[in-house]
């Protein structure tokens, strides 16, 4: 980048510096860090800008030399005049051309920079923690990817620019006129410093009531997200609520709408204010060189050149008396996306990551003490629409668990809710990482496996499987990319669903619709084990699959979960006991600790936790319990246990 445009950029960074606290510092050097792989055409841009200035100072000059060729007279005067007027005519065709030329470079800049922006946060977006997604508004995170990159894109196409061109042509008008006569020119600007002071004052408003705006935008995005979707929507048609909801909404459109009629007054006050001063001047300019023409100090021609040079450089200060909004508008717009960029994200993977071996299957847990991130570890106060965030540190989720799940085993996880058990699920397929000690698969730990290859090895099928607002081919291809049809049909067999897609009209191409709402609970989690079976992976953890379905609905997906099973290591958590009754291992976990291990029998006769739970949801006799040296189990009620 040449220095010219880094200088005028530096410039602007010098307003974020001065003109609100609440933008923060280091702002603009973050912007200029985006620009700098478009240097070369940044320099393409300014040439066109400076030749285009060039232009526009030479018109005026022209202009004065044929009032000069009228009033002086002689034979060749109208030959010259004719001249003079083609040259001009040549010079507005290169000026149309230089304009599209200039067009086209900040418009390929602009959009270029964005792309960067918006590619990077959507990125990041996807590695933060799922407590960042648990607190934060979806409409007001969509806000930021959507209204404040828009806001920050406009800094380049339009603002930055603008600044640029209208600054180069201010600096050759001004040196000009200055030539031309010293005195006109000074007294042409004498009325200028009179908005300077008001436009840096006016300014810190600007961005305060920018801010409001984007935020009340976040909000208002937030409830139509959280509204219009099919559960939100079934909601306020149940409770009858759509007046109020309606009457809320109205509350802040209106904020908006009233801001908006403020930034419109700011900007159309300093334009017309501008403006008069640029007609005063002018004024002053015929008057004060009348004067001097008439006494022969001056030529007709240079006090026509000057009134001309006047309006093109009170015509960039008009527009540059508006930058103040524009560039506060896109400071505030580019540092609310950077407060979603430095966020930490939860997941990285290590410098040179092992991976994890193809077909591994031994999970070991080490120790494993877990926390949840507190919010001022995953999220903005404006995301979650709040005035500060919490700052206390949650108290620890899983407590010293140790345990081993040896290759193609099935375990259970069973205990009361809050127990810890989907927090350790989540702990194998890396969701979270431990807060102390290790999650292990065949000797790898997860926090030093590669990314790729923990996905490969680990499925996941959750108690409400998410399918997007896409077909069913592209459902099951999320898992595998790569996949065939006759591959995607093969994991339909064997998830049991096959039949139902074949009778669908389109088959695979059948869109699932919001949330995959097309589809009943059982069909959906049928599927979703199908994008399972798809994906091949060696360990397979089911987080309460069945625990939404009717009774019959169940027993087919239970069909297909033997299916999904077959030669892997199985983690299941379940709350329905009937379901685990075959597992290898019951780990029966309370307050985040093991409490109880064994198989189904051993943990009814002992007559513990897993008893009491059993007894609860079954409502018949049960043996009582023998004697705790008879049976293979260990009781610890407060404690670790390693099974």
């Amino acid at each position: 980048m040449s220095m010219s445009s880094w200088g005028m950029l530096r410039a602007i960074q010098q307003s974020d510096k001065v003109a609100d606290h609440r933008v923060k510092r280091g702002t603009t050097r973050r912007i200029l860090r985006f620009a700098r792989p478009y240097r070369r055409d940044i320099t393409v841009f300014l040439i066109a800008v400076v030749f285009d200035a060039g232009i526009g100072v030479a018109t005026p000059l022209l202009a004065g030399d044929v009032v000069n060729a009228i009033t002086g007279g002689g034979a060749g005067a109208a030959g010259t005049v004719v001249r003079i007027a083609l040259f001009i005519a040549g010079l507005a065709v290169a000026d149309a051309l230089l304009s599209l030329v200039q067009r086209w470079y900040s418009a390929r800049i602009g959009e270029g920079i964005i792309l960067d922006l918006r590619t990077r946060v959507y990125d990041h977006v996807q590695r933060m923690p799922l407590q960042f997604f648990t607190r934060t508004q979806t409409g007001a995170l969509v806000s930021r990817l959507n209204n404040d990159v828009m806001g920050a894109q406009r800094a380049f196409t339009s603002t930055v620019s603008g600044v640029l061109s209208n600054v180069i042509q201010l600096v050759l008008t001004a040196a000009v006129m200055f030539t031309l006569s010293w005195p006109i020119t000074v007294l042409s600007l004498l009325l200028l410093p009179v908005f300077i002071v008001p436009a840096r004052r006016v300014g810190k408003r600007l961005a305060e009531i920018t801010r409001e705006s984007y935020n009340l935008d976040a909000t208002m995005n937030a409830t139509m997200t959280e509204r219009f979707n099919v559960s939100g929507a079934l909601l306020v048609k149940l409770f009858g609520r759509p007046e109020a909801e309606a009457a809320r909404f109205g509350e802040r459109a209106e904020r908006v709408r009233d801001i908006g009629v403020q930034q419109a007054m700011f900007s159309r006050t300093f334009f017309v204010a501008m403006l008069l001063v640029a007609s005063l001047a002018q004024a002053l300019t015929y008057g004060l060189g009348g004067w001097l023409a008439v006494r022969g100090e001056v030529s007709a021609g240079t006090v026509v050149t000057l009134a001309l040079l006047l309006t093109r450089l009170y015509g960039p200060l008009t527009a540059l008396s508006n930058v103040r909004v524009d560039v506060m508008s896109a400071l505030v717009s580019f540092d609310r996306v950077f407060e979603v960029l430095d966020l930490k994200p939860g997941i990285d993977e290590k410098p040179g990551a092992t991976p994890i071996p193809a077909g591994a299957g031994r999970i070991e847990f080490r120790d494993v003490w877990f926390r949840y991130p507190s919010a001022s570890e995953v999220s903005l106060a404006t995301l979650e629409d709040v005035a500060t965030l919490d700052r206390t540190e949650n108290t620890p989720v899983l407590r010293g668990v140790d345990f081993t799940v040896e290759p193609g085993r099935m375990v259970a996880l069973v205990g009361p809710s809050g127990a810890g058990k989907s927090t350790t699920s989540m702990l194998v397929s890396r969701v979270y990482d431990t807060t102390s000690g290790a999650v292990l698969i065949d000797g790898v730990d997860v926090r030093d496996a590669t990314l790729g290859s923990l996905r490969d090895t680990v499925g996941v099928v959750t108690q409400d499987s998410h399918l997007f607002h896409e077909t069913i081919a592209e459902n099951l291809r999320y898992a595998r990319p790569d996949a065939t049809e006759e591959q995607m049909w093969a994991a339909l067999a064997g998830a049991q669903v096959d039949t139902l897609v074949r009778s669908l009209p389109d088959g695979l191409e059948t869109v699932v619709g919001e949330r995959g709402y097309r589809f009943s609970g059982g069909e959906k989690q049928r599927i979703a084990i199908a994008r399972l079976l798809l994906k091949q992976p060696s360990i397979v953890i089911l987080d309460e699959a069945t625990a939404h379905l009717d009774s019959e609905s169940e027993a087919a997906v239970q069909r297909a979960l033997t299916e999904a099973l077959k030669g892997r290591t199985a983690l299941v958590i379940a709350h329905r006991l009937s379901t685990v009754r075959a597992a290898d291992q019951i780990l029966v976990m309370e307050h985040g600790r093991i409490v109880e291990h064994g198989r189904h029998e051993d943990l009814v006769a002992v007559g513990g936790l897993y008893s009491e739970l059993y007894r609860t949801q079954f409502a018949e006799a049960i043996p009582a319990p023998a004697h705790e040296e008879e049976v293979s189990i260990v009781t610890v009620p407060a404690g670790t246990v390693e099974p």
